[in-house]
C-alpha cells in the first residue's frame, strides 16, 4: 500500500469514525491507507482528535518543508542598500549580473518586498508614469539651427560629446532659482548647475562652468528646446560647439535629459525652492544618479561609461 497524504476530507472522516469507536486499523482500511498513517495522524492531537488542529499542524509543517530561501543576510543587505540608493530591483539584478555575482530575478525582489522580507517600506520603489505638466508660458524664439540638420551620428549615440540641455525650475510662488541641466547622450552622464533665473545670461554662465570641466573634444554639439534662456546660442557656437534646437512640443527629441530631470525630481520634488537647496545636496543627488547602474548601458553606471570615453 503506497503512502499518501491525508486531505481535509480524510480528517473529517477520521474524526467521525473515532466518534463511532472504530479502531485505527479499521479506519485505515476504510480510507485505504496504512494503519501507521492513522497512528501518526492521531499523535498530532494529544488531548483528543480535532480536524481543525490536525489540519493546522499539517499546513504549518508543509510550509516549513518548502525550499530554502535564497535571501541570505548579505543579499538582503545589498538589496536594501540598492533600494536606498534609488536603484530599481531590475537595476540591482542587472548590476549583479554585470559583476558576475549570483542573483535572483528582479521580480523575486518585488515579491520579497511585498511579502515584508525586505526591511523597507514599499515607498522606496521609484515612481512610474508622468503627471500632467502646466502649460509652458515662457518666451521662445524661432531662429537657430533645427534638429533636422543635426548629424545622424548624434541620434544613434555612437559618438561621444553630444549633450542635451534643459532647465528644472522651482514651483510657482517660489523663487526664480532653477537648475541648468546637461546630459551627454552616449554615456547618460548628467550634470546640473544652480542658476539665479532662466535668462540667457544665467544659462551661458552655466555652460561656461561645463566647459571648464571637459576637454574641447568632449563638447561637440548641444541640443535644447527654444526657451529664451537658450538665446545665448551664438556665444556657444563661438566656442566651437554646434547648437541645435528641437521641434516645438517634441520633448521626446531630448528624451534622455527629460528622463534625467525626472530622476532629479525624486530628490527635489515640484514644490522645492531650488534656490534654497545646498550645493552638498545637489552634488549628492547627482552622484547617486551617475552611480546608478543603467539598463541602457548594460548595467554600467554613467560614471563608468564617461571614464571609458575620457581615457
Amino acid at each position: 500500500m503506497s503512502y499518501s497524504h491525508l486531505t481535509i476530507t480524510d480528517r473529517i472522516k477520521i474524526e467521525t469514525y473515532l466518534k463511532l469507536a472504530l479502531k485505527p486499523c479499521q479506519i485505515a482500511s476504510k480510507l485505504g491507507v496504512h494503519k501507521s498513517t492513522i497512528s501518526r495522524e492521531l499523535r498530532r492531537c494529544q488531548n483528543g482528535y480535532s480536524v481543525a488542529l490536525a489540519q493546522e499542524q499539517y499546513d504549518c509543517k508543509a510550509k516549513q518543508k518548502g525550499r530554502k530561501s535564497r535571501l541570505t543576510p548579505k543579499l538582503k543587505k545589498d538589496i536594501e542598500n540598492g533600494l536606498k540608493s534609488s536603484w530599481s530591483p531590475e537595476q540591482i539584478c542587472g548590476r549583479y549580473q554585470l559583476e558576475q555575482k549570483p542573483m535572483v530575478a528582479f521580480k523575486t525582489i518585488y515579491n520579497w518586498l511585498y511579502a515584508g522580507l525586505i526591511d523597507l517600506d514599499l515607498s522606496v520603489l521609484r515612481r512610474k508614469g508622468k503627471t500632467r505638466q502646466p502649460k509652458e508660458t515662457r518666451g521662445t524664439f524661432r531662429i537657430g539651427t533645427s534638429i533636422a540638420k543635426r548629424p545622424k551620428e548624434v541620434r544613434n549615440r555612437k559618438t561621444f560629446g553630444h549633450w542635451e540641455l534643459d532647465t528644472v525650475v522651482s514651483s510657482r510662488g517660489q523663487s526664480k532659482g532653477c537648475l541648468a541641466t546637461f546630459l551627454e547622450r552616449k554615456t547618460r552622464f548628467y550634470l546640473a548647475f544652480k542658476i539665479p533665473d532662466r535668462t540667457a545670461k544665467a544659462m551661458f554662465s552655466a555652460i561656461k562652468q561645463l566647459c571648464k570641466l571637459f576637454p574641447k573634444e568632449a563638447l561637440k554639439t548641444f541640443t535644447s528646446d527654444r526657451g529664451k534662456e537658450f538665446a545665448c546660442y551664438p556665444l556657444v557656437e563661438n566656442l566651437g560647439i554646434s547648437f541645435f534646437f528641437a521641434d516645438a512640443y517634441s520633448s521626446w527629441q531630448r528624451g534622455s535629459n527629460e528622463n534625467a530631470n525626472g530622476l532629479l525630481r525624486e530628490y527635489f520634488p515640484k514644490k522645492t525652492d531650488l534656490a534654497a537647496i545646498s550645493d552638498e545636496a545637489l552634488h549628492k543627488a547627482l552622484y547617486e544618479i551617475n552611480h546608478r547602474p543603467r539598463k541602457c548601458l548594460a548595467y554600467r553606471t554613467a560614471c563608468e561609461a564617461l571614464e571609458d570615453e575620457l581615457e
